[in-house]
This record gives C-alpha cells, sequence and structure tokens, in this order.
C-alpha cells in the first residue's frame, strides 16, 4: 500500500546497500529500546542477591517500566508521525543510554525503578519510529523482511543481555556491565544521527485527526498484543530466576537461556516476517499462539525433565516473541496513509500493557516457589492471545469474501 509516509523523511535510496544499513540501524535501535529490561531479567539472581531486590519487586520492575511505555505509546506515536523518524531515533537512544546509566547507579530498588519508569519513552517510540523510516524508504516488496529483521533487535537485545553482558558482568561486576551498554546506546544515537536523513519540519498532519479505516484491526491486534506481551514478559522476566532457583542452574547457564530465547526470536521474528503475505499474514497471529502455548507447558514440564527448559525458551522465541512482528507486518500492510505512527503505538501499547501485568501475576507465584502454576499461568495466557486472533481472521475472512460477520 502506498502511504503518505514518504515525504516525512528524505529517501535514502532502494539500493540493497541503503536497505542493509538502514535496517542495521533499526535492529539496533530495537535492541536498545528494551535493553533494560532484558538486562535485569538476566541479572535477575544477582539483583536478589546483591542489591536486596526480592522476586515481587523484579516484576515490578518490568511493570513499571512497560506501564509507562504503555501510557505514553499513544502520545509517542502521534509525536513520531510530526516530527519524524530521526529525531525520534535519536531521542530514543539517547534516553535508552540515560536509563541504563542510572540502572548501574542505582543503590537500591527505589532508584532502580525511577530508571526503568525512564525507560519507558523509548519503548513507546520504537515501534512507530522504526515503522515509520521504513515506510518512508523500504521499497514495498521488502517491507516485510526488514520489518521482521528489525523487531528481531528486540531478541539482539536478549541475546546481548543473557550471554555477552551476563558473561561481562562475572568479569567487571553488574554494575560495570550496564555501563558498557549506556556507552553502546549513546555511540548508536551518534549513527542515528549522522546515517539518518534530515526529517521535514514538524508539523500538524489533518490524517492525525482522521479515524482510522485499520481502526477494526488495530484494537483487535493491541487485544491481542496485551495477553501475548502477559505471557512474554513473564519468561523474559522469571525464566533465568527459574533456572537457578529451582532447576539449580548457574549463574551463567541460567543468563544463556535468556540469550537461546533471543536467538530463537531473531530467526522467528524474519522467518515468519517474510511469511506474512497479504494472504497469510491475517493467520499467522493465531497459529503462532497456538505455538506458544506448547512452549509455555513445555517449561512448565522442565520440573520434572530438566533439558525440556532449553528446549522451551527456544519454542517461546520461535513461536510468541515473534507473534508481535507479525502484527507490526499487518499494521504496515493495512495503516491509512500518514497514520503508520498512531497506529502502530496503539498496538504497541497493547502489548506493553500486558508486559506490565503479566510479570507481578506470575512474581506472586515465584515467591511461593509455584513455578509450575506460573508457567500454566502464561499458556492461558497465550491460549487468550491465540482465540483474539482467530476470532479476527474469521471475521476478515467473510467480510473479504461477502459473507456476513
Amino acid at each position: 500500500m502506498e502511504t503518505a509516509d514518504a515525504p516525512d523523511i528524505a529517501p535514502a535510496g532502494a539500493g540493497g546497500g541503503a536497505v542493509r544499513g538502514l535496517t542495521a540501524l533499526l535492529t539496533t535501535a530495537m535492541a536498545f529500546s528494551m535493553m533494560q529490561l532484558f538486562l535485569i531479567g538476566a541479572l535477575g539472581p544477582r539483583l536478589v542477591d546483591r542489591l536486596g531486590v526480592s522476586e515481587t519487586v523484579l516484576g515490578l520492575t518490568t511493570t513499571v517500566g512497560f506501564g509507562t511505555a504503555a501510557v505514553l505509546s499513544p502520545a509517542g506515536g502521534r509525536i513520531v508521525d510530526r516530527i519524524g523518524p530521526r529525531r525520534a531515533l535519536v531521542a530514543l537512544l539517547a534516553v535508552s543510554a540515560s536509563a541504563l546509566g542510572l540502572i548501574g547507579a542505582a543503590p537500591g530498588p527505589a532508584l532502580l525503578l525511577a530508571a526503568v519508569a525512564l525507560g519507558g519513552l523509548p519503548q513507546a517510540l520504537a515501534n512507530p519510529a522504526t515503522n515509520k523510516a521504513i515506510l518512508a524508504t523500504v521499497p514495498a516488496p521488502k517491507r516485510g523482511s526488514v520489518t521482521g529483521t528489525k523487531q528481531s533487535g528486540v531478541q539482539l537485545g536478549a541475546f546481548a543481555a543473557g550471554l555477552p553482558l551476563a558473561a561481562t558482568a562475572s568479569v567487571i561486576g553488574w554494575r560495570g556491565a550496564v555501563w558498557l551498554a549506556a556507552g553502546a546506546a549513546l555511540v548508536a544515537a551518534g549513527w542515528a544521527w549522522r546515517a539518518l536523513p534530515a526529517d521535514a519540519p514538524p508539523k500538524g498532519d489533518p490524517a492525525l485527526r482522521t479515524p482510522s479505516p485499520a481502526g477494526g484491526l488495530v484494537r483487535r491486534l493491541a487485544a491481542y498484543s496485551f495477553f501475548l506481551g502477559a505471557g512474554i514478559a513473564s519468561v523474559n522476566t522469571y525464566l533465568a530466576l527459574f533456572g537457578a532457583r529451582r532447576l539449580g542452574m548457574g549463574l551463567s547457564a541460567a543468563g544463556a537461556l535468556i540469550a537461546v530465547l533471543g536467538v530463537a526470536g531473531i530467526a522467528g521474528r524474519v522467518g515468519w516476517s517474510r511469511a506474512a503475505t497479504p494472504a497469510r499474514a491475517p493467520w499467522l497471529p493465531g497459529l503462532l499462539a497456538s505455538g506458544a502455548v506448547g512452549a509455555a507447558l513445555l517449561l512448565a514440564a522442565a520440573l520434572r525433565v530438566e533439558p525440556l527448559v532449553w528446549v522451551g525458551a527456544l519454542a517461546v522465541g520461535v513461536f510468541a516473541v515473534s507473534g508481535n512482528a507479525v502484527s507490526m507486518v499487518l499494521v504496515m500492510q493495512r495503516s491509512a496513509p500518514g497514520r503508520a505512527g498512531q497506529d502502530s503505538a496503539l498496538v504497541a501499547a497493547g502489548f506493553f500493557a500486558g508486559f506490565a501485568v503479566g510479570p507481578p501475576l506470575f512474581g506472586l507465584l515465584a515467591e511461593r516457589g509455584r513455578y509450575g502454576e506460573g508457567w500454566a499461568l502464561v499458556a492461558v495466557e497465550f491460549a487468550a492471545a491465540g482465540a483474539v486472533a482467530f476470532a479476527w481472521a474469521l471475521r476478515d475472512r467473510r467480510t473479504a469474501t461477502g459473507v456476513p460477520a
């Protein structure tokens, strides 16, 4: 679909090299938008032992971060539509660096929670800004592939937090590892400023004040994303702690579970997004949620057969994590001209709200050692996401064939 987003940023060229460079930058921005929460999850055992953070407070970090992102996302989408992706991406990376720096300096839970709240702003800007940049600079046939790759940046952040940064924490301490990530975010902000063409002058757009023809899809994808996010956030926050506390894994091995999830999520997001053609895309969210149910049940089964925890982590990445990328492809396929930022932000708001709600519920069970029931709760959340997705896909098919919904 042709959109009115293209004039917002000067064309970067449709050549393969230009597209690859843009893809690398957008992938990096997505990685840093959520890096602070992946680091807290991967370093969870250290924070519990050395910073006096309880399991419940560990879950509250996710609630505060994503609750802030959910509240800010609608405004963030409108802001991106007005100011353009270059300014938004530089701001995203600079604020991410600030949030990571504060986490590394936190003397206790209070400043830790404040820093995570600050990190909600980059999350609110990430999907609108990166989607807007794709619509402005990437030819339509390549958008699905670029979208899947840049969405996999979130899992690249999970991999970085779960393996190299967690390993670095063993050498220079957890604070040093977080500060190292903060410095890298600042470098990425400079890269974005140099690499992206200048935005058009900020201005209002009448499209921002008109209803979107894709409004029904956006609402249903937001509901789908809410349940999906609740389950994924619980896995991100507690998987390493589950491995260390209940399965007796070492701290590095437990952190590696997050890395496995991240690598699987990268492959899943790229692969499923490429498969999300206009004909297939409506059915993929429900299919991916169904696979995610099985992944959560594998994690529960790991209490009896420990190696299944690795299979479960892999499956969460391939199925659950990929659902969000396919949602964004659907939004870009169906958004009205000039509304890509807003529509992306509204779907992201549902995802972030789920991230805010899921971990505290899981944390109440984790504090009592009831991880099996926690993973069952995650399976129910994924099943609810699947029900919403299949209901919309059936309605969409009936509408397309002229059958009354």
